[in-house]
């Protein structure tokens, strides 16, 4: 039973901060196309909350998926070493959410919106190769989890 309800609290929370990941990606991609001042002014509006819900839905992900790796590593199976790749993934996003994107966002943050740096876009483009780095290993983790739910319901109804 708690590794049932490990397995879908990380299933969510991974879930949805992939998705969040993605639409984030997408709405990026989309900036391309205006100029420094525009950008910087999106930049500093999405800066405002858009970091919080990214925690509140990375650090659950994490922590389920390293209680479920805890809870399942007697068994040694697929399904636990699927859930230790998706666990490694979510790391993986966490490193580059901290190592690329947060000096990014917190010099973005300071920013002119009528004057941005002449160097905006160089900046711009590093932010959106981590940030799409991050949302693949999302991505890859949120599969993983499936992955692992499917093989360990797989497995427990064959061993009925």
């Amino acid at each position: 039973m708690i590794r049932s309800v490990l397995r879908f609290i990380s299933l969510l929370f991974t879930g949805l901060f992939a998705g969040f990941l993605v639409g984030i990606l997408v709405f990026e991609l989309s900036l391309r196309g205006f100029d420094g001042s525009v950008y910087a002014q999106v930049q500093q509006v999405t800066l405002v909350a858009l970091p919080v819900l990214a925690t509140v839905l990375l650090f659950p992900a994490i922590i389920s998926a390293t209680i479920l790796v805890i809870v399942t590593v007697r068994q040694r199976d697929a399904s636990f070493w699927l859930t230790t790749v998706a666990l490694a993934l979510l790391l993986v996003a966490l490193v580059v959410t901290l190592v690329v994107n947060v000096p990014i966002n917190l010099a973005e943050g300071r920013w002119s919106v009528s004057s941005p740096p002449a160097d905006w876009a160089t900046t711009r483009d590093r932010w959106q190769a981590g940030h799409a780095v991050r949302a693949l290993s999302a991505l890859l983790a949120f599969g993983g989890l499936v992955a692992a739910g499917l093989r360990s319901s797989v497995m427990g109804v064959s061993q009925r």
